[in-house]
């Protein structure tokens, strides 16, 4: 795992994005796969700002979406499809035919799941990976469990990240409980990945990275066997202060 040091959320940012051009400029289909939450805003108006300037294309990009709040309704402004579509779709040359949320609508959510692993493996599997962490080291919405599911599913909400989510809704009540998240054999079969920490408050998540032990209590850790990830950080979440 190699581990870039930022001064600050900007720098940070700014250093996902180039990665994720680079990607692009060296394979112009590239099949993305994509996070939400506060963290990677940063990286995407980066990328935002780099397809203005014609310096990347998304013409001819694919991407993935980690997962999605279910149920949900797609224009629901908490979903991850409007998030998704407000904060990097509408704002750069993406064919919208080309990206994909697992469906927060869907009646059968079993068999959503099912197709939306098929759908990577048929697009030729993802490229490159962004994520992000949560505090207590979930990436997606696998959540520190005994056991942990390989595939695309349905899973449950953990009281720590229905807490930490809140603050995107009106209120804690509105927050959906259960979502579609890749799995973490999904997410290990990209061919990289990079994972984007910044904040004090994650500093004790990201410690567990950098040390030698790998548990199901702390998703984040499996992702030391990946042969290809950069954790992208602040120096607040490196040292805490």
């Amino acid at each position: 795992m190699r581990v870039i040091i930022c001064e600050n959320y900007d720098e940070m940012s700014k250093e996902g994005a180039k990665i994720v051009a680079s990607q692009i400029t060296l394979k112009p289909d590239s099949i993305l796969g994509l996070a939400t939450g506060s963290t990677p805003i940063g990286l995407y108006k980066n990328l935002i700002e780099l397809n203005k300037n014609k310096e990347i294309d998304f013409s001819c990009v694919k991407s993935f979406n980690l997962d999605e709040y279910y149920p949900i309704s797609r224009e629901n402004d908490q979903s991850y499809f409007y998030f998704m579509n407000d904060n990097l779709f509408n704002h750069v040359n993406i064919d919208k035919n080309n990206t994909h949320v697992p469906n927060g609508e869907t009646k059968n959510a079993e068999e959503e799941c099912k197709n939306y692993d098929k759908m990577i493996d048929k697009a030729g599997g993802i490229d490159l990976q962004i994520l992000g962490i949560g505090q207590n080291g979930h990436i997606a919405f696998n959540e520190p469990d005994k056991n942990l599911i390989t595939g695309t599913h349905v899973t449950s909400l953990t009281q720590n990240t229905i807490e930490a989510n809140s603050r995107f809704f009106n209120d804690i009540s509105e927050v959906p409980t259960k979502a579609l998240t890749m799995g973490i054999g999904s997410i290990m079969k990209a061919k990289k990945i990079i994972i984007l920490i910044n904040g004090e408050n994650k500093h004790a998540a990201l410690k567990e990275l950098l040390n030698e032990n790998i548990t199901t209590d702390i998703p984040a850790t499996l992702l030391k066997v990946h042969p290809d990830v950069v954790l992208i950080c602040d120096k607040a979440a490196y040292y805490g202060k």
